[in-house]
């Protein structure tokens, strides 16, 4: 096959050539997309306006719901509109920013919910320093160093993916995604990025080895209490939080350790739709359905004459301060 250094642009995975099942398509993932965006949105919206959740916690929940509402923005938007123009094609420059800003959205979504872990071990396990500890100084640094983490790997991922030599622009898949597209090199360049995505495996796994050692002292710290309301008091506010972690090594799992080589096409969307889209559409749920603070800001968001208050509370920051 020709070397294609620079290709103009990508063929992606199209979902059907049928031309009927593009638009149905194009209906349903409209349907989940505005269904993923209305339930991160409504987050952001209740944490930053009512006061009672300016909290560390609901803090690190607002970043994680911006880090979703972007992640699903990224792919099944450009999905939606070429089964409604009945296309494949991707430009060069919107495949390499596709690959930056999934790889800078998914790493950071890996960092935060490391340390809400950590939110949630001090929290329990060392109360009374609680707000020495998750003062909003030390909160927004950790924010922070979550976005910086996602941009660097985002940088890193990105450079090691577009310098190889390709031998094709098909990507299997309906989106730009690094391990896919260097399965198109041409020389053994694309060994670097392969080097790329084992050190970030590497850094991930230890991320999800601290979430679960933070919670094994947790469950300590938990059983110790003496009454039952307490215990079920203290795994309220870890439960949202654990399930969410394990939901996103279940799609991780799910979709890169099943056996690649005699996947179909067909499978390949499926898996590719299961880990981009159920996390950002269940997290609001998971979040939603069990907290009781969360469901009072809604309510109050259903009384138009509330937002004037809310909004002349203090900036989010500084309930913690």
């Amino acid at each position: 096959m020709s070397n294609l250094t620079s290709p103009s642009e990508f063929l992606l995975l199209g979902f059907s050539e049928i031309r009927q099942l593009q638009i149905l398509f194009f209906f349903v993932f409209l349907a989940v997309y505005l269904t993923i965006v209305t339930g991160n949105l409504l987050i952001v919206i209740v944490v930053a306006l009512d006061h009672h959740l300016h909290t560390p916690m609901y803090f690190f929940l607002m970043n994680l719901a911006l880090m979703d509402l972007g992640i699903v923005s990224i792919s099944v938007p450009k999905a939606m509109a070429n089964s409604l123009l009945n296309s494949r094609s991707i430009s060069f420059p919107a495949c390499v920013a596709q690959v930056f800003f999934l790889v800078l959205l998914e790493g950071s979504d890996v960092a935060i919910l490391t340390i809400m872990a950590h939110d949630r071990h001090v929290a329990i396990c060392k109360p009374l320093q609680y707000e020495t500890i998750m003062h909003s100084g030390a909160c927004i640094q950790m924010a922070a160093s979550a976005w910086i983490a996602g941009i660097l790997d985002g940088i890193l991922h990105t450079g090691g993916t577009f310098a190889i030599t390709f031998c094709s622009n098909m990507i299997n898949q309906f989106f730009c995604e690094a391990p896919q597209i260097i399965k198109l090199s041409c020389s053994d360049m694309y060994l670097v990025e392969v080097g790329f995505i084992m050190f970030t495996y590497f850094l991930a796994f230890g991320c999800f080895i601290f979430i679960i050692v933070s919670y094994m002292q947790i469950f300590k710290a938990v059983l110790k209490i003496p009454s039952v309301h307490g215990q079920k008091k203290s795994l309220s506010t870890c439960l949202p939080h654990l399930t969410v972690v394990f939901l996103l090594i279940f799609c991780g799992l799910f979709a890169y350790l099943r056996p690649q080589r005699h996947s179909s096409n067909d499978q390949n969307l499926l898996f590719a739709t299961i880990y981009s889209i159920l996390p950002p559409l269940l997290n609001p749920i998971i979040y939603g359905m069990r907290n009781k603070e969360i469901k009072a800001a809604l309510l109050k968001l259903r009384d138009l004459g509330h937002f004037p208050k809310l909004i002349a509370r203090k900036p989010l920051v500084q309930k913690w301060s």
